[in-house]
């Protein structure tokens, strides 16, 4: 597991009080964590504070799974 997918698991399982095994990369943050609208808000601003970078509305809203997090990330902090 890479340090970016081992840190938005921390974030996750912290903000949504899930177990870390239930935090897969195919895991609908929605559908299958139980997060609500400002869950998703509060992990996106989690993640632009940890990774101090700026997720835009419009890609955030694209963001459904713990996979599409992570491979946001790599690549956001790729382009740094």
């Amino acid at each position: 597991m890479s340090e970016i997918n081992q840190k938005v698991v921390d974030i996750i399982v912290d903000k949504l009080a899930v177990a870390p095994a239930e935090v897969t990369l195919e895991a609908n943050l929605a559908n299958d964590l139980g997060a609500d609208s400002l869950d998703i808000v509060e992990l996106i601003l989690e993640f632009e504070r940890v990774f101090d970078i700026n997720i835009p509305e419009d890609q955030a809203e694209h963001i459904k799974t713990v996979g599409q997090v992570v491979e946001y990330l790599e690549k956001r902090l790729a382009e740094k």
